[in-house]
C-alpha cells in the first residue's frame, strides 16, 4: 500500500470513530438525562464502530487510528520512523473532522469547544490503566500471530474500559484532541489535555514492556 491510502485509511478511520464516540453521546444527551444511560448507549455505539472502521482499514494501514499505538508499531520495527510523524497528523486530522461532523449533524455550532474538564490523578490514572491494556493486547496477539482477532478484542476491552477506568477511557491522544472539540458528553477540556496525553504515553510504554516481557521479542508482521 502507498503511504498516501495508508494516511487516507488513517484519517477516514480516526473519523468515523470520533464521528460515531460524539455523535452517540449528543444522541444519548437528547434521548435520557440518566448518566448511566447515556454511557451506557456511547459504548455500545463506540464497540460497533471500533469493530467496523478497525476491520475495514486493517489490510490498508493496520488501522491504528492511535499516535501511542504508531509508536509502539514503529519501536517494534513494524514501520519506519518517517511514516510516524505522518501517521499522527493523519490521525489527529480525521478525529478533529469527526467531533466537527457530530456537531454539524446535531445543530451545533461546529467548532464547539468543550468546557468538560477530567482532571486528578485518578483520573490520569485510568488513562494509564486504559492505554496499557489497550497496548498490550495489541501487541500480545501480533506476537502470538492472532491479529485477525484485534478488532474485536479492541472493542471488548474499550467497552470494558468505558465502564471500569475513572477516565471512561479515552486510551487516544488523537480521541482526545477531537473530543475536545465538541461540548457535550464525550467532551474534554483542552486543558485537560496535557496530563491525558501523559498518562496515554506512560500507559502505552507499560503495555509494550509487559507485552515483551510475557510474549518475547515481536515478529516483523504488519
Amino acid at each position: 500500500m502507498t503511504l498516501a491510502r495508508r494516511l487516507a485509511a488513517e484519517t477516514v478511520g480516526s473519523w468515523g470513530i470520533v464521528t460515531v464516540v460524539v455523535g452517540s453521546g449528543i444522541m444519548a444527551e437528547r434521548l435520557s438525562s440518566d448518566v448511566g444511560v447515556q454511557l451506557l448507549a456511547n459504548t455500545i455505539a463506540t464497540t460497533g464502530g471500533l469493530i467496523l472502521f478497525i476491520s475495514l482499514f486493517a489490510p490498508v494501514s493496520g488501522a491504528q487510528f492511535n499516535p501511542v499505538v504508531t509508536m509502539v508499531q514503529w519501536i517494534a520495527r513494524r514501520m519506519n520512523g518517517g511514516e510516524v510523524v505522518p501517521f499522527i497528523v493523519a490521525q489527529t486530522i480525521g478525529a478533529g473532522l469527526g467531533a466537527l461532523t457530530a456537531n454539524a449533524m446535531f445543530g451545533l455550532d461546529v467548532v464547539n469547544v468543550s468546557d468538560k474538564v477530567r482532571d486528578g490523578g485518578p483520573i490520569v490514572a485510568g488513562e494509564v490503566v486504559a492505554t496499557a491494556v489497550l497496548v498490550l493486547l495489541i501487541e500480545g496477539f501480533i506476537r502470538s500471530a492472532r491479529s485477525s482477532v484485534i478488532p474485536y478484542m479492541v472493542a471488548a476491552w474499550i467497552t470494558a474500559a468505558y465502564w471500569c477506568t475513572s477516565s471512561t477511557s479515552f486510551a487516544n491522544p488523537a480521541v482526545s484532541v477531537g473530543r475536545s472539540l465538541s461540548d457535550t458528553f464525550a467532551g474534554i477540556d483542552p486543558s485537560s489535555l496535557p496530563m491525558f496525553f501523559v498518562g496515554q504515553t506512560l500507559g502505552g510504554g507499560l503495555g509494550l514492556v509487559v507485552a515483551m516481557l510475557v510474549f518475547g521479542r515481536s515478529p516483523i508482521q504488519a
